[in-house]
C-alpha cells in the first residue's frame, strides 16, 4: 500500500490513494450560489427540459443524470478554458438545480418537464375511453371540461386553466403554483428538522450521501491549476475519470446502441437485454410461483459496492428466501390463488403481490413504523449529554451500540443553520395551507383525516424514513395507506383523489442537507437556489408543455411510448378512482388483515432475534427491502457487495476503497448520463428530420 501511495498519479494505472487529512468535512463553509448557478438553471430549463419532455413521450426515457452531469461538465470545461476555478460548492448547487429542474414529475408515466406535466395527464384522463364513465365527475379545478375551448384548442394559456367555474381562483394552474410553493416550505421546514435529528443528534452515516458530494468535489478539483499554471491533478479526478470512462462504455452498449439502432432499423439491436432477462416461465416446472431474472444494469452492481455490505447481504437473503425458495412453498400452502402457469415475471409479480406480498409489505412497513417510534422515544427520553462530550452509544437497532459513537452537534451560524422554530413554522404553514385548500375543494370529505395525515402522519413517516435513509440509503414505503383511508372514510366522490392531501415523505431531504454539509456548502445556498428555480421552472414548464400539446394531441402516434403506456395507466387509475365507490374494491381484497398483523409480528420477532445474536441493523433492514422482490434486484447488489468487499477492499485497503467507491459511482453516473444525452440528441435529430418535406 505504501508503494501505491508514493507513486505519482499521472504515471500509475491505479490513482494515488487519498491522504489521511483528505477528508470531505474540512474547510470553511462557502456560499455556492453565484451567477454561474443562474446561467446553469436557465440552461437546464430551456435546453434540457424540452429534450427530457420529448424523450419521455417518445421513448419513456428521462434525461435524469444526463441533465445533471452534462450541465456540470459543460460549466467545468468553460471554467477551465477561461482559467477560472469552479468551487465545489458552486458545482453542488449546479447539480442540485439541474436535478430539480430535470426531475421526473410522474414516474409511472416517465413524465418530466416540471409541474405542468400533470395538466397534460389530467386532460387525457378526462378524454380517455378507459375513464369515460367517471369523466363528468372530474372537477373543473383539475382540468377544464371537454366542451371548453381550452380543451378543444389544446391551449394551456386559455382562461379556463387559470379560473374555474366552480371554485374561481382555485383553478388547475393556480393550484399547481400553490402546491409548488407550499411543498417547498415543507421541504425546508420538516426536511431540515429531519436532518438535525438524524445527522446532528443521532449521527447516522447516510451511506449514499458521499456519491454526489464526491462527484462535485472531483469536478471542482479538475478546474484547479498548480503553481505553474498547469492543470492540477487530484486522486478524485483520476478516480472520477475512471468511473466516467466505464460509464460511457457501458452506456454506449446498454443505452446508445438500442436507441440509435431503433431509429434506423425495424428491430432494435440490444446487446444487453433491458431491463432484465426473464427466466420465470422457463423454470416454473421446478420453481413455480417464483420470480427468476437476471439484470445487466451496472448501476445496481455499483450500488452493491456503495451500500453497507450487511444491507446488500440482507436484501439478497430475503430475495432468495421469498422469491426463489419461498414462492413454491407458499403456492403449495395455497397463498397464491390467482397464479397460473405460463406467465412472465411482471405478470407473476402483480398476481403474487395481489394475493400475498402486498399484505406482507404493509405489515413489514408497520414493523418499521413501530421500531421507529420506539427508537424515537429512546432518543428523546435518554439523558441529555453536553455537546462535544459524546452522546453515548448511537442508536443502531438490532446491532447494539455503534462502533464509534460520535458527539451530538448543535446549529452553526457558519453552516447556515436557521432556528428550529422557523423550520416548525414553515412546516405548520405548509400543512395548514394544504389542509385549507382541501377543505375548500372537497368540503364533504372528513376533515380530520386530512389533519391526521398532515400534522401527525407526515412528520412521523418522514422521521422514520430519514432514519432508514441515514442507516441504509433507502427510505420507508407505506403502500396504499392513502387509498385505504379514502375507501374506509365512506366518502364516495372522485374529487378526493385529486385533492392536494398534505401527505408527504421529507425524509430524503435529510440526505440533501448532509450532502451540503459534506461539500461545505452553506445551507442558505439552497434557499437562494429554490427562489431562483420557482419562476424558471414554472415559466419553462408552462411554455414547453403548451408548445408540445398545441402541436399534437398527447398521446398520439407522434408519441409512441405515451400512446402505448397511457391507456394502461388510465385503466389502473380508473380502478383506484372507483375504489371508494365500489361495493367490493379490489384494493381491500388484496389487503388481508391476518397477513398484515402476522407479518408485523414476524418482523418484530426477527428484529429482536437478530439483535440478540448481534447482527447489525442494516442486515435487518436489508431483509425488509428484499421481501417479494425479483431475483435480479438482489443478485446484482450481492455481486457488487462481494466484489467490493473481497477484491477491491483487499487490494486497495479498506479506508482507500471507502473513499474511492463513491467517486467511481459518481463518475459512472456521469458517463451513463453522457451516453444517454447522445442518444437523446440523435433521437431528436432523426425525429425532427422525419417531418421535413425533403
Amino acid at each position: 500500500m505504501t508503494k501505491v501511495r508514493n507513486q505519482a498519479p499521472d504515471t500509475t494505472p491505479m490513482p494515488a490513494a487519498p491522504e489521511a487529512d483528505d477528508a470531505m468535512e474540512t474547510g470553511p463553509y462557502v456560499d455556492g450560489f453565484s451567477a454561474r448557478t443562474v446561467v446553469g438553471a436557465l440552461f437546464v430549463a430551456f435546453v434540457m427540459m424540452p429534450g427530457s419532455i420529448y424523450m419521455g413521450l417518445v421513448a419513456g426515457q428521462s434525461l435524469g443524470a444526463a441533465a445533471e452531469w452534462v450541465t456540470i461538465i459543460l460549466f467545468a470545461e468553460l471554467a477551465r478554458r477561461s482559467f477560472a476555478h469552479l468551487r465545489r460548492q458552486e458545482v453542488f448547487v449546479l447539480f442540485y438545480v439541474a436535478s430539480g429542474i430535470a426531475a421526473v414529475t410522474l414516474a409511472h408515466l416517465a413524465l418530466s418537464g416540471g409541474p405542468f406535466a400533470s395538466t397534460i395527464w389530467h386532460q387525457y384522463l378526462l378524454q380517455a375511453p378507459e375513464t369515460s364513465s367517471i369523466a363528468k365527475q372530474i372537477p373543473d379545478w383539475v382540468v377544464p371540461p371537454t366542451t371548453s375551448a381550452a380543451m378543444q384548442g389544446r391551449n394551456l394559456a386559455h382562461r379556463d386553466w387559470w379560473w374555474s367555474a366552480s371554485k374561481g381562483f382555485f383553478s388547475p394552474c393556480f393550484l399547481i403554483a400553490f402546491g409548488y410553493v407550499l411543498g417547498r416550505l415543507a421541504f425546508f421546514g420538516l426536511g431540515y428538522l429531519m436532518f438535525r435529528l438524524t445527522s446532528d443528534v443521532e449521527r447516522l452515516p447516510f451511506p449514499l450521501a458521499p456519491i454526489a458530494a464526491e462527484g462535485a468535489t472531483a469536478l471542482a478539483e479538475s478546474t484547479e491549476r498548480d503553481t505553474t499554471g498547469g492543470r492540477k491533478r487530484s486522486w478524485r479526478w483520476n478516480v472520477f475519470s475512471v468511473g466516467a470512462s466505464l460509464g460511457i462504455v457501458f452506456g454506449a452498449i446498454y443505452v446508445l446502441v438500442p436507441v440509435v439502432s431503433g431509429l434506423f432499423l425495424s428491430k432494435q439491436i440490444m446487446i444487453l437485454p433491458i431491463p432484465f432477462v426473464d427466466f420465470t416461465s422457463r423454470v416454473e416446472g421446478v420453481l413455480p410461483a417464483s420470480l427468476i431474472s437476471i439484470s445487466f444494469d451496472a448501476g445496481l452492481f455499483l450500488a452493491g459496492m456503495v451500500l453497507p455490505f450487511n444491507l446488500s447481504m440482507g436484501t439478497f437473503t430475503a430475495v432468495v428466501l421469498t422469491s426463489v425458495i419461498g414462492g413454491p412453498i407458499l403456492l403449495r400452502l395455497g397463498a397464491f390463488k390467482h397464479w397460473t402457469p405460463g406467465n412472465g415475471l411482471l405478470v407473476n409479480q402483480m398476481l403474487l403481490s395481489f394475493d400475498f406480498w402486498m399484505s406482507v409489505s404493509v405489515g413489514l412497513a408497520a414493523t418499521v413504523l413501530l421500531l421507529g417510534l420506539w427508537n424515537m422515544g429512546r432518543l428523546f427520553l435518554r439523558p441529555r449529554v453536553p455537546k462535544g462530550t459524546g452522546a453515548g452509544p448511537a442508536l443502531t437497532p438490532g446491532g447494539g451500540a455503534a462502533e464509534s459513537p460520535r458527539p451530538r452537534r448543535g446549529p452553526s451560524r457558519e453552516r447556515g443553520d436557521f432556528p428550529a422554530w422557523v423550520a416548525v413554522v414553515l412546516f405548520l404553514v405548509s400543512t395548514a395551507g394544504f389542509a385549507a385548500i382541501c377543505k375548500v375543494l372537497v368540503p364533504e370529505f372528513p376533515f380530520w383525516i386530512v389533519l391526521v395525515f398532515g400534522f401527525v402522519w407526515t412528520p412521523l413517516h418522514s422521521y422514520i424514513s430519514a432514519r432508514l435513509i441515514g442507516l441504509t440509503g433507502m427510505g420507508l414505503r407505506t403502500p396504499f395507506l392513502r387509498e385505504t383511508a379514502f375507501i374506509l372514510s365512506g366518502y364516495k366522490g372522485v374529487d378526493i383523489w385529486f385533492a392536494p392531501i398534505p401527505m408527504g415523505d421529507y425524509g430524503g431531504v435529510a440526505m440533501r442537507f448532509r450532502e451540503l454539509e459534506l461539500t461545505r456548502t452553506k445551507f442558505t445556498s439552497l434557499i437562494k437556489a429554490e427562489l431562483l428555480m420557482f419562476p424558471v421552472v414554472f415559466l419553462s414548464s408552462f411554455l414547453f408543455w403548451w408548445f408540445f400539446w398545441h402541436l399534437n394531441q398527447i398521446p398520439s402516434s407522434a408519441f409512441p411510448f405515451a400512446a402505448r403506456v397511457w391507456p394502461v395507466a388510465a385503466r389502473q387509475s380508473y380502478l383506484i378512482f372507483t375504489a371508494n365507490s365500489s361495493e367490493s374494491p379490489l384494493l381491500l381484497q388484496a389487503l388481508n388483515p391476518t397477513t398484515i398483523v402476522g407479518s408485523c409480528g414476524v418482523g418484530l420477532v426477527l428484529y429482536l432475534g437478530l439483535g440478540a445474536i448481534g447482527v447489525p441493523a442494516t442486515f435487518f433492514y436489508g431483509l425488509l427491502g428484499g421481501v417479494g422482490a425479483p431475483l435480479h434486484a438482489g443478485l446484482s447488489l450481492f455481486l457488487g457487495a462481494l466484489a467490493g468487499r473481497f477484491y477491491f477492499q483487499r487490494r486497495l485497503g479498506r479506508e482507500t476503497w471507502r473513499r474511492y467507491v463513491p467517486v467511481v459511482a459518481a463518475g459512472f453516473s456521469c458517463g451513463m448520463g453522457l451516453a444517454g444525452m447522445s442518444a437523446v440528441a440523435l433521437s431528436l435529430i432523426v425525429q425532427c428530420a422525419k417531418d421535413l418535406p425533403f
